[in-house]
């Protein structure tokens, strides 16, 4: 797959086939969708930033790129989308052969423009982060919170717009900015958490335009709309300016005061403290880079968005009660938080989400507005726990593992006119620009060429799903002008600076139809990017499809991939083969039916709700690790090597490293285990068994360090309680009902899931019938 790796190193897409299936009918019968992951903010070390702005075609709006057909006598330049012939302005007079602008240089398809004029003419707004905390916790895990985020405070830039705002029964907005040359008393302002508050409302009582007139209703806000710069520095101020507060503030934060009866869950009003937050960023900053950072510690039962009652005897609800629709209060806060979303996309702004508790907090309900603004989440079960406390530093730490979060971003895509976009599975939202590019078939967001980017990161990565609206038979195909289709690109964002940059990436893919095209789709089949497409539309149907089996629809689709491109004589299971691009494919898919994507038994809604929202965003590598976990293995005969994903690979002398993405498991087989309760690594005489323990701990530091959300590490011994996070991601090719005789120091998995084996074998059985 290296050609595949080097392409994602040079645009930042991977794409299940790079050579296209040339008609609907050949596309239907690949059972792949025709898709591509792109990663519009993927960071190139030779990447070329131009200091003017890009020329565009005058007909589809497309941007010059080296594809496009230049004819330098005429000074005129034919866009490859729609096929206008475009002149060059007048500073492009010089342009010739040997004269070319850097965006027609062929290796510079991925390109960033950041124009002068943005420059000078913009007012930047600095970075603004809104901490909304729930203060409805146990004294420890108060505690927990208030060092957590007073670390987070310390790795604030001193120019970024800090905001607080508390809640457990009520919503406590805080002043920050009081008059009275800092002698002034802090001041907040108190909602009941069971109302639902309107921005209007909020602008009133907050004193928004105490000594003005207030614009007409309907309107934003915001310095342009005469709210005063004062007004807005009670809120929202410098971190310089307002640390000293906020950390007292924080200090003095105590848990809610009202009493909680024995039978009853905490009054905790989250989608109220949420909502008004939206409200006030509205009001101060439409429009420009701000986050809410919420802090969430357990299910909300007061007010809208509500999860539960507040009885104890009401239990949470379960994946059976969201089956059997036995779930009250979730469609209700569902479509609250849709409103939320909607909200703050239409402002520009990004929910991200803290959640740390045992129990649930209501991630499932929360999912659309994180994900319509690509928002951060993270999931541990304590803000004591180092997921939660690493993963915040990561949040606002600079240098190397900088997460690159960038702000209101616009995302949008040209394609050739036979191609036809029918939606994109990822954290954006769609902007309804609806032209003749996009299908009728309709997946996940959209019905448009265009979707906001609220927040991306470095990471951030979209799927967009496409379908061939080219003539049915190969004849009137070949008479067409050329087999290549062309793809572009634009994402505008706001960059770290402050400054908005246009970063182009133009693609162009060849198309392929008729008997004798298959061997050219098997060459460009990516399998890894196939899988992941394969987990993010499989979790997307899994959603919203009623009755949808998908375990079934994997199988189905798998069959069918394999009769279509294995090698194979009917009825002869043995004679069955698979080219080398196709080999892993069907253990990406064994995998994938058994990962916390597909298998929701043993997982809480909320836990299944972040395991998505993850892989809905990752980029493809990442993505692999979490349907198909990596396995390393230490021993003292050789060096680190890769070890199957099979219970096989257990030894009473190694070391296994698992990663999982979301767990990093250190395995130490039990005579390690015994050897080092013994204490042989602190004797001199056994140095390399103190190096053999030292080496998967150094690798699962590097592992977490550059990972976001932090994974969680678990060190365990074989046969110990949590050696479970280990086996239940091994292939079962051994278990307690397989009669295998089992080696000294091996291991069985009491499971009655089929092993690999036997899935390929039933594979190879079906496919050739």
């Amino acid at each position: 797959m290296a050609e595949f790796i080097d392409l994602e190193n040079h645009d930042g897409v991977r794409m299940p086939w790079n050579v296209i299936p040339g008609t609907k009918q050949e596309l239907n019968n690949s059972v792949i969708p025709l898709s591509l992951l792109y990663t519009p903010l993927k960071p190139f070390p030779d990447l070329l930033i131009l200091p003017y702005s890009p020329l565009r075609c005058r007909s589809c709006r497309s941007i010059l790129n080296p594809f496009s057909v230049i004819d330098y006598a005429a000074k005129i330049w034919i866009c490859p989308f729609c096929y206008s012939r475009n002149h060059f302005p007048p500073h492009y007079a010089s342009i010739s052969d040997e004269n070319l602008p850097a965006e027609l240089f062929s290796q510079y398809t991925t390109i960033e423009y950041e124009p002068p004029s943005e420059i000078h003419t913009q007012s930047h707004t600095p970075p603004v982060y809104l901490f909304v905390v729930d203060n409805c916790l146990i004294e420890e895990e108060v505690g927990y919170l208030k060092s957590a985020l007073s670390q987070a405070l310390d790795l604030i830039s001193d120019n970024s717009l800090v905001g607080l705002i508390t809640f457990g029964s009520y919503v406590q907005v805080h002043e920050l900015g009081f008059s009275g040359g800092g002698s002034g008393i802090p001041k907040c302002y108190v909602f009941k958490g069971s109302k639902e508050f309107s921005k209007d409302q909020i602008v009133e009582q907050l004193a928004f335009f105490a000594n003005r007139p207030k614009p007409a209703s309907g309107v934003v806000a915001g310095v342009r709309d005469g709210l005063s710069a004062e007004s807005i520095a009670r809120f929202l101020l410098p971190a310089s300016e307002c640390e000293f507060t906020l950390k007292t503030l924080l200090e003095e934060l105590q848990k809610d005061p009202w009493g909680v009866p024995t039978d009853q869950r905490p009054n905790r009003c989250t989608g109220t403290a949420i909502s008004i937050a939206a409200h006030v960023l509205g009001a101060c900053v439409p429009g420009s880079g701000a986050r809410i950072l919420a802090f969430v510690g357990g299910p909300s039962t007061e007010g809208p968005g509500a999860i539960v009652s507040k009885n104890l005897s009401e239990p949470i609800r379960s994946h059976k009660d969201l089956d059997k629709d036995s779930a009250p209060h979730y469609h209700k806060a569902v479509k609250f938080y849709e409103g939320i979303a909607k909200q703050l996309v239409h402002q520009g702004h990004v929910l991200d989400l803290f959640a740390c508790a045992l129990d649930q907090v209501g991630v499932a309900e929360l999912k659309v507005a994180v994900e319509k603004t690509g928002g951060l989440v993270v999931l541990a079960e304590s803000f004591g726990h180092s997921v939660f406390k690493d993963s915040l530093k990561h949040v606002f730490q600079t240098g190397e593992y900088d997460l690159g979060l960038a702000s209101n971003g616009i995302f949008e895509v040209s394609c050739s006119s036979d191609m036809k976009i029918q939606g994109i599975l990822g954290p954006c939202a769609s902007l309804e620009k609806k032209g003749l590019a996009c299908s009728e078939t309709v997946i996940g967001q959209g019905n448009t060429s265009s979707w906001k980017l609220c927040g991306l990161d470095k990471a951030t990565t979209l799927c967009l799903f496409f379908d061939i609206a080219k003539k049915e038979s190969p004849d009137a195909i070949g008479q067409a002008t050329s087999n290549l289709f062309y793809l572009q690109f634009l994402t505008y964002y706001q960059h770290v600076s402050g400054r908005m940059r246009l970063r182009i990436t133009t693609l162009s893919r060849r198309w392929v139809a008729g008997p004798g095209s298959t061997p050219e789709l098997i060459a460009g089949f990516d399998q890894e990017a196939a899988a992941v497409t394969m987990a993010r539309l499989v979790s997307f149907k899994m959603e919203n499809e009623a009755e949808f089996d998908p375990i079934r629809w994997l199988d189905r689709s798998l069959i069918r991939l394999c009769s279509r491109f294995g090698d194979y004589q009917k009825e002869n299971p043995t004679s069955f083969s698979l080219s080398p691009r196709f080999s892993i494919f069907p253990q990406f898919i064994f995998h994938l039916r058994r990962s916390q994507f597909v298998q929701v038994f043993n997982n809480s809604p909320d836990e299944t709700a972040y395991f998505r929202m993850i892989l809905n965003r990752e980029n493809v590598a990442n993505s692999v690790v979490m349907i198909q976990p990596s396995l390393i293995s230490y021993t003292f005969h050789s060096s680190p090597e890769p070890a199957l994903l099979d219970v096989a690979a257990v030894a009473a002398d190694k070391i296994l490293l698992l990663d999982s993405y979301f767990t990093v498991v250190i395995f130490h087989g039990v005579n390690i285990a015994q050897w080092r309760k013994a204490g042989y690594q602190d004797m001199p005489e056994h140095k390399a068994f103190a190096e053999l323990l030292k080496a998967p701990r150094d690798d699962a530091d590097a592992l977490i360090k550059e990972r976001f959300p932090v994974p969680r590490l678990v060190i365990c011994d074989q046969y110990g309680s949590q050696a479970r996070f280990l086996l239940a991601k091994l292939n079962p090719s051994s278990t307690y009902n397989s009669g295998a005789s089992l080696a000294p120091g091996g291991d069985l998995i009491f499971t009655d899931d089929v092993s690999l084996e036997v899935f390929l074998d039933h594979l190879q059985r079906l496919v050739v019938q």
